[in-house]
């Protein structure tokens, strides 16, 4: 649907895993933000994500670590790997 894939990668004790589909649906489904490009992200599968142009993948980055912090870090504060794939 959009030209970017982004891939999403969660920090732990053994190194970087794909971030969790469910943890990024949960994301991409709320509109707390405010920012109207992150409507523009769809979630495909663990640790991947189509986004469009208008998504500034810093703003992205600290706006999801700072989600996941709060709903599934139990505690801790989550750290994210963002990385641009090639275009489709």
């Amino acid at each position: 649907m959009f030209a970017r894939k982004i891939q999403v990668e969660v920090a732990g004790e053994d190194g970087f895993r794909a971030c969790p589909m469910v943890w990024l649906d949960s994301f991409c489904m709320r509109s707390f933000t405010g920012r109207e490009a992150f409507d523009e992200t769809l979630p495909l599968a663990d640790g991947v994500l189509e986004v469009s142009f208008q998504v500034d993948t810093d703003g992205l980055r600290t706006d999801m670590e700072d989600w996941f912090t709060r709903k599934f870090g139990e505690g801790k504060p989550v750290r994210l790997r963002l990385t641009e794939g090639s275009r489709q």
